[in-house]
């Protein structure tokens, strides 16, 4: 292993806080591989580019020689993280979450090194735990403790619910590091309050306590809230190479930046046109994911959808409305979007989109949501910045 200020300028690039350099440099002295957590809750089948931001820092622990920890949360997210939630979390099946876990390690080893990483359950010990063992879990920690999560306290002030199942989710993520042994924790900024009562924890078990190193958080496609499948803002690692270029040329101008250096770790070249940055940044995380083939081709489908408005002739999608040859535009489009999308919109939505300008039809410009569209033959339906379909 290559000394510890050698590993040390790399390893706190990029980090938002860590708690505490001193602490990382004293354990990368030891000259021992350290064992660094990452943990992940299946909430869902899919891993998004958010997570791959705690992801890609894990593995350059291993790229240092360390252990890489990569726990799953089955039983954690049953529970699901309330950070930065202003509601609870919809509870899951035990069954739900391991299905969800099965595609969740195999994207995961898109970015980590399969060989030199150790997965672990968080059931394995949770499940064996007896109804005392809980009890015996819970005073470790007070309820003042808890209560000083600025999300809780701030639900409170709203007069909104805070559950009692969700105090649980910070002592189990301690709980993680003290049965691992953890050296170091990896998390967002908003995991901060929950690694810190894994360092709580680890101290009352008389375990050297792990180092926080918090990481940026990624904001999703609207520009304002953290990535998030259920917040419907994510782009999934597992998305088809269109879609995920297709997504990515939506960000915004101001979050380029964030994404350059969140997800390929350099800075965006001031002098680049945003148009070209954006599909530079697109076409190399889809690279990552996919290939460069599908990359390229994604590029040249997107350019020949919208940079060239020549949607004739795209590879689209083609949508067969049933019985009526006549629709309203806002119908039309809630049915393409669902049915060959499998996204619903609603009526106002579409609405919006309509009066906005980004719906057309045969390459004119539906602005009337009132429009009556007559299939009386093939054409293409422009639903909105990056969707468009054939009808007919």
């Amino acid at each position: 292993m290559i000394s510890s200020l050698e590993q040390l300028t790399p390893l706190l690039s990029g980090c938002a806080q860590v708690l505490s350099k001193d602490e990382l440099k004293a354990k990368l002295d030891l000259g021992r591989p350290l064992r660094v957590k990452l943990g992940v809750d299946p909430t869902s089948p899919d891993i998004h580019l958010g997570h791959t931001v705690g992801l890609t820092k894990l593995r350059q622990f291993q790229e240092l020689g360390h252990e890489a920890i990569l726990i799953i949360g089955d039983f954690t997210a049953m529970i699901g993280d309330p950070s930065g939630r202003s509601v609870t979390r919809p509870h899951l099946s035990h069954d739900q979450v391991m299905e969800n876990a099965k595609s969740y390690q195999t994207q995961a080893f898109k970015i980590l090194d399969p060989e030199r990483t150790t997965i672990r359950f968080n059931g394995e010990w949770f499940e064996a735990m007896g109804f005392e063992d809980v009890i015996r879990l819970n005073s470790r920690v007070t309820l003042q403790q808890m209560l000083q999560r600025e999300d809780f306290r701030d639900r409170i002030d709203r007069k909104l619910p805070v559950r009692a199942h969700e105090i649980q989710y910070p002592i189990m993520q301690g709980w993680d590091s003290v049965v691992i042994r953890a050296d170091v924790e990896l998390g967002g900024t908003d995991q901060l309050f929950n690694i810190l009562v894994g360092r709580d924890l680890q101290h009352e078990e008389h375990q050297p306590q792990q180092v926080a190193m918090m990481l940026p958080i990624l904001t999703g496609l609207d520009g304002v809230q953290k990535m998030s499948k259920s917040l419907g803002n994510a782009v999934g690692v597992a998305e088809a190479p269109g879609e995920m270029f297709g997504k990515l040329m939506s960000i915004s101008d101001e979050q380029m930046g964030d994404y350059y250096r969140l997800l390929l770790q350099e800075e965006l070249v001031a002098s680049m046109h945003p148009m070209e940055a954006k599909k530079a940044l697109a076409e190399r995380l889809t690279t990552r994911f996919h290939s460069a083939a599908e990359a390229r081709h994604a590029r040249e489908e997107f350019e020949l959808r919208f940079s060239k408005k020549n949607l004739i002739d795209a590879d689209l999608p083609t949508y067969v409305p049933p019985g009526d040859l006549s629709m309203n535009v806002i119908s039309l489009s809630c049915a393409a979007f669902k049915d060959v999308f499998g996204v619903t919109k609603s009526n106002s939505e579409i609405r919006r989109l309509v009066e906005g300008g980004s719906v057309s039809w045969r390459g004119e410009k539906v602005t009337d949501p009132k429009t009556v569209i007559t299939i009386e033959e093939p054409g293409v339906l422009k639903l909105d910045r990056r969707n468009a379909v054939r009808i007919g």
